[in-house]
């Protein structure tokens, strides 16, 4: 059950509160007058919810992406996947829980999984540094990437950060340098590699491991060169014009989808994935295995040369 509601759900947080003490009571006196008023707010519950994600502006869909209740990578890790194996650390400073990755099946075939993970308690976020990879998280991803090449295993991508972590010591190992040399190990791989933008999909840190073949979105997640508030900060000189920022951008994933620069969005169940996630994971789950049957028919000089031109595409029609 949702606990936390978003700053435009507040009519819908006020009739499901009503709802709650309404079945309290009902527990205890019942009746059909009760039972019929019950109905009643229920319907216009379920009303107010289709209504207001029928028409999410950029702004709302941001906020939905964020959602602290939304299914992060370790769930769909646990819902789509069997015999997952952690592979850790980068083999040149150490292992950063940002980013996690390594063996595990889909539907009986092996694949290669990595992604990034927020945390959700306190200590967890920390531990994971909010989904912020550092570049070490990066040059893990691409020692996936490397073993998956070696043995002939697809890559599943998950992506679900603001962007990569911007601080000194990112910058001291090599922050960009590790960004660009993961992106282009997505370029460069010889089997199938599908993304999924599960919530944000924040900049440098989000390309670098979705430059694949098939890019699929969440239906209320957002892709961006820059967060909203960063883009207002900049343009605006006022992180308060976040929401025009994202109006401008083009962030959605209908509006990608239109500029594709993704292939296909994955719909969430009514009211978004934090409120029906198994049911978002397992249409997830679906349009990748789809995605995935159809990329396992091309060769490997296919499947680069596809990638490759999906990839430096974007933005040309713009241009014309």
């Amino acid at each position: 059950m949702v606990t936390t509601y978003l700053d435009f759900e507040k009519p819908l947080a006020e009739l499901e509160t009503k709802i709650a003490e309404l079945e309290a009571v009902a527990a205890q006196e019942g009746g059909p007058q009760i039972n019929d008023e019950l109905n009643k707010l229920k319907e216009k519950a379920a009303k107010q919810l289709k209504d207001t994600y029928s028409s999410l502006n950029p702004w709302r869909k941001t906020q939905v992406a964020r959602h602290p209740e939304r299914p992060h990578f370790t769930d769909y890790i646990k819902h789509l996947f069997e015999d997952f194996q952690e592979l850790a650390g980068d083999r040149v400073f150490g292992n950063d829980e940002a980013v996690i990755g390594g063996l595990a099946t889909l539907n009986g075939q092996s694949v290669v999984i990595i992604g990034h993970e927020k945390g959700r308690t306190t200590e967890s976020r920390l531990r994971h540094n909010f989904g912020m990879a550092h570049p070490e998280g990066y040059r893990k991803a691409v020692r996936l990437m490397d073993l998956a090449d070696r043995f002939g295993l697809p890559v599943i991508t998950f992506v679900d950060t603001s962007g990569a972590f911007p601080g000194k010591a990112g910058e001291e190992r090599g922050q960009a340098e590790a960004i660009a040399r993961s992106t282009e190990r997505c370029l460069t791989l010889n089997v199938p590699m599908i993304s999924l933008i599960i919530g944000e999909g924040g900049s440098g840190g989000a390309i670098a491991i979705a430059a694949a073949n098939h890019v699929l979105m969440m239906e209320h997640s957002i892709y961006s060169v820059i967060s909203p508030e960063g883009c207002a900060s900049i343009l605006y000189r006022d992180a308060a014009k976040a929401k025009e920022a994202a109006e401008a951008m083009k962030i959605t994933a209908e509006d990608l989808k239109k500029l594709k620069v993704i292939d296909g969005v994955v719909k969430e169940p009514v009211g978004g994935a934090h409120r029906a996630p198994e049911k978002a994971m397992r249409a997830a789950g679906k349009a990748i295995d789809k995605a995935l049957q159809t990329l396992m028919a091309l060769s490997p000089q296919e499947l680069k040369a596809q990638r490759r031109e999906r990839f430096y595409a974007i933005g040309r029609e713009g241009l014309n």
